[in-house]
């Protein structure tokens, strides 16, 4: 019996989400299964290889619907869930009592631990850390800017290293030792802490690089990674350094993607008056009411700092 998991790849809510999830199916659904894993990143268009659901079950958590009789078991608590008015159909007309959505949630990890007790008996007290850190860093719920850019705790710590690591079978070996230990226990480990330091070198590196490249305008902070080959960062740098902003526009560009990435502020003065998923619907993208995202193609990268330049004006007060 094998289980294929796709999960939203560098990402601690998607890897505490399939964490989550594998512990609930060992011990509702299948004790024995064999589990595997896979990545799965925003990108412009389908998101989906069909050929990644190879399993006799095949499991989507906190990411986008596929409407593919393949798919066995979805968790999302994305507002930009589906991809098309069909996919969006086909999901309602579903009557598996397996697939569930709500956007109302603030981490995908935290939805499904709810769904698994309420639906189907299963509680496990050794998830409750995991579970509450993903609750915080998905829902932004930190004290300060400075809690989440300083990384003081393991979860932080270990959330820089999910969000920077590339070696996919890395990271499936994290998911695995969430099943088993505590974020302390695994960030002690002489590899993660091998892996830990370079990432936390690039994160200082970024600070000090997003400080350099700012722009502040009428409550928008903006930047241009493009040039430096950069595809992600930590998104509370902008709030360290600008905490009168409430929202944050910026362009990256990766092997995959070009990536118009855009925020709010949860400190903010000023409200935030805007639905930030609606924003990116629009240009093919999505997320929550608070972040979201529009990916293009590699080459579009044009195209993106239009799309940049567009919302920016948008976002920005006029008085």
């Amino acid at each position: 019996m094998k289980l294929r998991i796709l999960y939203h790849g560098n990402c601690f809510d998607g890897v505490s989400s399939a964490a989550v999830f594998t512990k609930f199916y060992r011990a509702k659904i299948h004790q024995d299964a064999e589990i595997c894993y896979t990545p799965t990143m925003h990108r412009a268009g389908n998101a989906f290889d069909k050929a990644q659901f190879d399993g006799d079950e095949n499991a989507i958590v906190d990411f986008k619907y596929c409407a593919d009789e393949r798919l066995t078991w979805w968790f999302d608590h994305h507002q930009s869930a589906f991809l098309s008015e069909a996919d969006e159909a086909h999901f309602l007309a579903d009557i598996s009592g397996k697939k569930f959505l709500d956007t109302a949630s603030k981490s995908c990890a935290e939805f499904i631990a709810r769904i698994a007790k309420e639906k189907f008996g299963f509680g496990d007290e050794s998830l409750a850390e995991l579970i509450h850190w993903a609750h915080i860093i998905d829902g932004a719920l930190y004290d300060s800017p400075a809690q989440c850019v300083e990384l003081r705790s393991s979860a932080l710590k270990l959330m820089q290293l999910i969000e920077g690591e590339k070696d996919e079978k890395f990271v499936e070996k994290i998911i695995r030792d969430l099943t088993e230990k505590s974020l302390d226990e695994i960030l002690e480990s002489d590899e993660i802490q091998a892996k830990l330091k370079p990432i936390l070198d690039r994160h200082w590196q970024m600070v000090e690089l997003i400080k350099e490249r700012a722009n502040y305008s009428r409550g928008v902070v903006s930047f241009d990674l493009v040039a430096e080959g950069i595809d992600g960062y930590n998104k509370f740098i902008p709030y360290y350094f600008y905490p009168q902003t409430t929202y944050t526009v910026s362009l990256t560009k990766s092997a995959f993607r070009t990536k118009v990435s855009v925020g709010s502020n949860p400190w903010s003065p000023r409200p935030r008056v805007h639905n930030i998923a609606e924003i990116c619907e629009r240009y093919g993208g999505g997320g929550h009411a608070v972040v979201g995202a529009v990916s293009l193609k590699p080459e579009e990268v044009e195209k993106g700092r239009a799309i940049m330049h567009e919302i920016i004006e948008e976002l920005q007060f006029k008085d």
